[in-house]
């Protein structure tokens, strides 16, 4: 029998990885896609090296024909994808007279309209068959904006709503739909290497934990039908909110 297929669109070096790690764990083949597949080896490797299955795909996930092949180049040779999650970032912070058309469209590209490429794309795969999960990572720019992140807090103001549609929709269909709104810095290279001293707040569970928030989306695609979760908010011990 073919494994079940966890689709990650946005698979980098911490949350997206820590995913496809845990659906991984579960016996799912983590169907994991980055621009570039290159970049996914070290990724495909630790899944193996932990006895799962992974499969690289380098997809432009802003891209509408991509994705249409990409879901059925998975459901035809890589098994029925139970979930799909969706974890691309775009987070990036301009004044608002140095936003260009260019920066706000693309933000909005990557944040949101590869997002809905995805959950229709999956969406097809699943309500036919009555069952599946689609996640969508959010974050804090998802219900309010601050000064310098227009376009990354009109992407994901956009994402939530989109979630928010999809799970009326989709989920008498019998399909769950759940939104996450990210609260915190995460445990990234890139806090590592850019805010020192929010970093050192990891001694002390100060910031995000890729792993634990993996378990939540673990969480998400099992739990009963009787009681759904659409949208679930996690955040530090410590964070301010």
């Amino acid at each position: 029998m073919t494994n079940p297929a966890a689709l990650i669109i946005g698979a980098g070096d911490a949350l997206g990885g820590a995913i496809a790690r845990r659906f991984a764990r579960e016996g799912f083949t983590a169907c994991v896609v980055r621009r570039n597949a290159d970049k996914l080896a070290p990724l495909v490797d630790a899944i193996r090296a932990e006895g799962g299955e992974a499969v690289p795909f380098g997809v432009d996930a802003r891209k509408e024909e991509q994705m249409v092949e990409l879901v059925e180049r998975i459901e035809r040779g890589h098994g029925a994808i139970e979930v799909a999650v969706f974890n691309i970032g775009a987070n990036v912070r301009f004044p608002i007279r140095e936003t260009t058309s260019r920066v706000y469209f693309k933000v909005w590209e990557m944040g949101c309209f590869a997002g809905f490429l995805m959950g229709r794309e999956a969406a097809k795969a699943m309500v036919p068959r009555g069952r599946g999960t689609i996640l969508f990572t959010g974050a804090t720019a998802s219900q309010r904006g601050r000064d310098g992140f227009a376009a990354f807090a009109g992407a994901k103001h956009a994402l939530r709503a989109l979630a928010q549609s999809m799970a009326r929709e989709l989920g008498p269909q019998g399909v769950h739909v759940a939104h996450t709104l990210i609260d915190g810095a995460i445990d990234t290279a890139f806090i590592r290497d850019n805010f020192p001293e929010r970093y050192a707040l990891k001694a002390k569970d100060g910031i995000l934990d890729p792993d634990a928030i993996a378990e939540n989306y673990w969480q998400l695609h099992r739990q009963p039908r009787s009681a759904w979760t659409h949208e679930l908010d996690l955040r530090p011990w410590r964070e301010a909110w």
